[in-house]
């Protein structure tokens, strides 16, 4: 009966070493993830961040914003990157990234360069996560240690894209809810949100607010109109920048803007309209250093959502297409 016993304790025991091995396996490691197998890594991918900032501004919002949008569908694997094929229609084309989604030229670009230094070790996702940060330290925000040992996925859907990303028309419980459901809280809800003070918005994505909504400075208003036609289907792409104070640089002036009634989507509005968001609106834009640090630990946070790791997944060779 007692070896019986001991027999038990001893299978029980591997099998809870067997899990939590296969627990530990699914986290992602420290930034020191590719020292070896890739020492040129973060040179190598900062350096063409760099250069494609450099020839436009934009593009630093635009890499922050695939990070953003590949996360909140099926966790960050990469499968925003993937272009339709036979056997599914991607997220390219959903509702969030149709005619706006961009920056697909500099990922290739930094993936290429990165083959170039060690072929076949190097995620697409991870790239996708590096170059998040190096735009916003480019744009003078503040910088963190990337975790890395993200895969790449095989496929995806647009229909996962359309159900996941959130819209410029949510109202604040919809976003805080879609925020707690990929395990984010409500003030990474509003220090995520502030990667809005760089980057542009298309006048379809805008029109509704600044010609039918009351929460809305007139002025403001006013300013946005005179690019953004009344008429759906006329003037759909013109752009205008999310933070009219300083749209190329990463600091807190969108949650002031926020608090004068100058959020250019609904859903940015809604973050500061009376609601129970209100007062972390207004630490963010009494403290650029909180938002700082808010910011970077709910980076760190997002990009630990669903990451496909150990044998799960591939290592891309073109960021385009499952191999």
């Amino acid at each position: 009966m007692a070896s019986s016993s001991s027999s038990f304790v001893g299978k029980l025991s591997l099998a809870l070493l067997v899990l939590f091995m296969g627990s530990a396996t699914a986290q992602l490691s420290s930034q020191d993830f590719y020292s070896k197998s890739c020492p040129k890594l973060f040179p190598t991918v900062k350096s063409t961040v760099q250069s494609a900032i450099a020839k436009e501004t934009r593009m630093g919002a635009s890499l922050l914003r695939l990070f953003f949008h590949d996360c909140f569908v099926n966790g960050c694997d990469g499968s925003i990157l993937l272009d339709d094929t036979s056997n599914f229609v991607g997220e390219k084309t959903a509702n969030a990234n149709r005619n706006s989604a961009r920056g697909f030229n500099v990922i290739d670009n930094i993936k290429s360069a990165v083959e170039g230094v060690c072929p076949g070790v190097v995620s697409c996702a991870d790239i996708l996560a590096i170059s998040a940060r190096d735009s916003v330290v480019f744009l003078g925000g503040p910088s963190w240690d990337v975790k890395l040992g993200r895969r790449d996925a095989r496929t995806t859907s647009r229909a996962a894209a359309n159900n996941g990303i959130p819209q410029p028309t949510f109202n604040l419980n919809r976003l805080i809810s879609r925020f707690n459901a990929l395990g984010l809280s409500t003030q990474d809800l509003i220090a995520l949100s502030g990667s809005h003070t760089i980057g542009q918005a298309r006048c379809t994505s805008f029109r509704a607010r600044i010609y039918n909504e009351t929460n809305i400075d007139k002025s403001f208003a006013q300013t946005r109109q005179s690019n953004c036609p009344r008429t759906n289907g006329s003037g759909d792409n013109k752009l205008a920048p999310l933070d009219l104070q300083s749209p190329t640089v990463f600091d807190n002036n969108y949650h002031k803007n926020l608090i004068q009634n100058k959020g250019l989507l609904h859903s940015d509005q809604q973050l500061y309209n009376g609601g129970s968001t209100d007062s972390i609106v207004r630490s963010y834009a009494d403290s650029q250093t909180n938002f700082f640090n808010d910011f970077v630990s709910a980076m760190i946070k997002m990009g630990d959502i669903r990451p496909l790791t150990g044998s799960k997944g591939e290592i891309r060779k073109n960021c385009r297409r499952a191999n």
